[in-house]
């Protein structure tokens, strides 16, 4: 839900128009309760038909600019996904700036309205002037015209490869500290990843998956606590990131113990609902808890890069001093196998995995496939290998030697 509500590009927009409407019904309730005579300091004093003038400029003015900002948006949008990626457009969509400076712009516009309406001309018979309000509106264009600034050097520079690249690390380094930043109670050695020290309880039934889908995030905790309620183990059947048909397994059941079939039986209804609601289905993979998906994104502009079209290797290598960063950090650690346990102990959950060498396979695989005659791509391949091989777990020499291998095959 998180990273849905950051990916989300009309939640900031709607909260500035919201402040907005609140900000100019409160401005505007105190211009009545001081009067004109206040003494307070405005930018404004001067009559009626000005002030509606004024307001209406505003609102003209900065229907324009948002068009005109819109208009920006979307030509960038379209030139990141024909020459980078589809799947790096999160990139802006996630991005504070685009999205304050769009809301900033909109907010402005509604609060001139709001204002305009409020102001009561000289043929009224209470003629009034919301003198600090529309004061405020000064104060609204002048921090549009400095947001505006702000976002086209913020545009200007997330067009660039490296820029796109750097926040992609950044992304992909973040999901790593939330996925595996502390080793978690069932990591283990990844030399002893592959083994399966209880074995496999009994199917007792499968939980369908209600819609198609890619599997995004699981709620391992709320899973535990559901499995543990029904007394049974919980076994997903797809990773994080993968596709999963209307209707498809989507979760394995497993009786724990004999004695609790009939508790498991009588509870499997809801049992079906919370594993649907702990597990969350998408349209698209996210980086939420998906780091296979950061690197995908660093493989996609990098195979772009690769292209005959485009013949760019150095954007490659730039791809792969990224991949390098984030497949050393994984390399110094235990990955987890996916178990998890209830406060007794029982294994209640299993989520499957990615092994570094999916990790590695992904990274290296399609890179090397489109770049081996490149001259600069196996060359920064080789270096990255030798100091993953330095700085790797034993367990993991095995799947980067069998890459280095290939790479210094004739």
């Amino acid at each position: 839900m998180r990273d849905k509500i950051k990916s989300t590009f009309w939640v900031v927009p709607a909260a500035c128009v919201l402040a907005s409407i609140l900000l100019a019904a409160g401005l505007i309730r105190l211009d009545q309760i001081l009067g004109a005579d206040a003494g307070v300091v405005v930018f404004y004093p001067g009559p009626p038909e000005g002030a509606r003038s004024l307001l209406s400029s505003i609102v003209g003015a900065m229907i324009s600019f948002t068009g005109l900002v819109f208009s920006i948006t979307i030509v960038v949008l379209q030139l990141t996904s024909g020459q980078f990626s589809p799947r790096s457009l999160r990139i802006f969509l996630r991005d504070r700036t685009v999205k304050f400076a769009l809301g900033i712009f909109i907010a402005t516009f509604v609060y001139a309205m709001v204002v305009q309406r409020a102001v009561l001309g000289t043929t009224s018979q209470d003629p009034f002037v919301p003198r600090i309000a529309v004061s405020a509106a000064f104060v609204f264009v002048l921090a549009s015209v400095g947001l505006f600034i702000g976002y086209l050097a913020r545009i200007s520079n997330m067009i660039r490869v490296a820029t796109i690249i750097t926040e992609i690390g950044i992304e992909s380094r973040a999901t790593l500290r939330r996925r595996f930043g502390s080793a978690p109670d069932h990591g283990v050695a990844p030399e002893l990843a592959s083994r399966d020290p209880t074995p496999p309880q009994p199917v007792s039934g499968t939980v369908l998956a209600a819609a198609a889908g890619v599997l995004v995030s699981v709620n391992e905790a709320r899973l535990v606590q559901s499995a543990a309620a029904a007394g049974c183990a919980l076994e997903l059947a797809v990773r994080i990131g993968d596709f999963v048909p209307a209707n498809a397994v989507l979760c394995i059941v497993r009786q724990v113990h004999p004695r609790e079939q009939d508790d498991m039986a009588a509870k499997a209804g809801r049992l079906d609902e919370e594993v649907r609601a702990h597990i969350a289905l998408d349209s698209e993979r996210t980086s939420e808890q998906d780091l296979a998906f950061t690197l995908r994104q660093l493989v996609d502009i990098a195979e772009r890069a690769l292209s005959p079209a485009v013949n760019d290797p150095t954007t490659a290598c730039q791809c792969l001093d990224v991949l390098h960063d984030i497949l050393r950090r994984l390399a110094s650690r235990p990955l987890p196998d996916g178990r998890w346990s209830d406060a007794g102990g029982a294994v209640r959950l299993v989520v499957p995995q990615y092994s570094y060498a999916d990790y590695l396979d992904l990274a290296v695989g399609e890179i090397w496939h489109y770049g081996a005659d490149a001259a600069q791509v196996p060359a920064r391949m080789a270096s990255m290998l030798a100091d993953l091989a330095a700085a790797a777990l034993p367990g993991y020499q095995g799947d980067i030697r069998r890459w280095s291998d290939l790479i210094h095959s004739p």
